[in-house]
């Protein structure tokens, strides 16, 4: 599972799965979130409060690329990387 982007400690990495829409994994320590892409939201999974706002600032400040990097995985080919939160 290639990843994406790192900040705070948080690791954002993302796996293609066929027939499953736009996600990427934000894992924290011990916590882990599923996130869909389009629209942006929780699937699964729990961590702080901060760890999923930041995620979410970051995600919407990125979700063209997130969307960019799926096509990419899709096709078998690398994505490229995701700048952090600043």
């Amino acid at each position: 599972m290639p990843v994406l982007s790192k900040f705070y400690g948080i690791v954002i990495r993302m796996l293609f799965v066929r027939p499953m829409a736009a996600r990427f994994h934000a894992i924290y320590g011990n916590s882990e979130l599923v996130v869909g892409v389009a629209p942006l939201r929780v699937i699964q999974g729990e961590a702080p409060q901060r760890v999923r706002d930041m995620v979410f600032e970051w995600a919407r400040q990125h979700q063209a690329e997130l969307l960019e990097a799926w096509g990419k995985l899709s096709a078998a080919r690398q994505p490229n990387a995701i700048a952090p939160l600043q």
